[in-house]
């Protein structure tokens, strides 16, 4: 048996001093999406000191899948998602009960990376994409000049988001044809970052994650130019290809959501209300494409009017501007 611990008189009186103080720090609980991670990251940081620590908000990266999983067993307060809440999620959080705001806050231009050493890979077509990634690659699509005869007879080291990861989900849809549909025998994570070491230390990788991450590690990754259908330019992703919508099939939104029941407590409303107005400037710091203002205040009208749901559904969709999205109802 292990012996207590001993507390002098000045330790209880610390203690009690302390005391106070802790129950004063009020939290707001956010997790999910690493893609939509940068931009609540700096709104949480700037928020945090506006309150001089009075509020102190929690940001996981457990990836989309695994946070809406908590996020429908009402353990947090915001989900980070960097795609629409699906089918058997809406189904889980109505079986306990949890309703929630969805908001978009960003659009994010998914990129496709190679290292900076390869000489060779100058674009790449979306049906090259689907011919290494799809399920019917796995172990037999090994080496650059199986996808392209022009290419060298080297490996190919693949790189990709994790199973739960609401961009694994994005990319299968867009570049496969069906949502988590994939080749597995590659190097998954979750965490961006793990992609980001993997791609720039071997000269033979590719890999995919949202552009924040490329953006900021542009000195040891290079992005490969997309062609979206035979005839058409390849494009480079950048705010100005999301935006005048060129660079397809890999521009999406993202998205925050809020739990109902949570926006009654004023840290997490005024934490939100925070994010709407500081979403577009922190989205731009972090490398993201800001909606236009009006979405912003969208927004905050769906909240004033209760507009809670999602405008999808329970499925993912490829190619949806923000100007479709603004036009939705949402629906539990």
């Amino acid at each position: 048996m292990k012996s207590l611990v001993k507390f002098t008189p000045i330790a209880f009186a610390l203690a009690a001093l302390a005391a106070p103080q802790l129950a004063a720090a009020q939290v707001v609980k956010i997790d999910g999406s690493s893609t939509v991670f940068p931009i609540t990251e700096g709104v949480a940081e700037d928020f945090q000191k506006a309150k001089k620590g009075a509020v102190k908000v929690t940001v996981g990266i457990s990836g989309t899948g695994g946070g809406f999983k908590k996020f429908c067993r009402a353990e947090t307060d915001i989900q980070n998602a960097s795609r629409p809440i699906l089918k058997k999620e809406m189904d889980d959080c109505k079986a306990a009960g949890v309703e929630y705001f969805e908001l978009p806050v960003a659009f994010d231009a998914l990129t496709v990376v190679m290292n900076p050493k390869n000489t060779f890979l100058k674009q790449i077509t979306v049906e090259e994409l689907k011919k290494i990634w799809e399920p019917a690659a796995q172990g037999k699509i090994t080496r650059w000049n199986q996808v392209n005869p022009a290419w060298p007879d080297a490996p190919i080291k693949l790189f990709g988001a994790g199973a739960d990861s609401g961009t694994f989900d994005y990319f299968t849809e867009a570049i496969n044809g069906k949502s988590k549909a994939s080749r597995g025998d590659f190097t998954a994570s979750e965490d961006d970052n793990v992609l980001v070491q993997g791609v720039s230390q071997d000269v033979n990788a590719l890999g995919y994650f949202g552009y924040a991450y490329y953006a900021e590690n542009q000195a040891r990754l290079k992005a490969v130019p997309i062609v979206e259908k035979a005839g058409k330019p390849a494009v480079a992703p950048s705010e100005q290809t999301v935006l005048s919508g060129a660079y397809q099939p890999l521009s999406r939104p993202i998205f925050i959501y809020v739990n109902a029941k949570a926006l009654g407590k004023p840290e997490v409303k005024e934490f939100v209300e925070y994010f709407m107005k500081e979403a577009a400037k922190i989205a731009k710091e972090v490398k993201y494409v800001p909606l236009p203002a009006k979405a912003y205040t969208t927004n905050l009208e769906h909240l004033a009017k209760g507009k809670k749901g999602t405008v999808f559904g329970g499925t993912a969709e490829v190619g949806v501007t923000i100007d479709e999205l603004m036009k939705r109802e949402a629906k539990l």
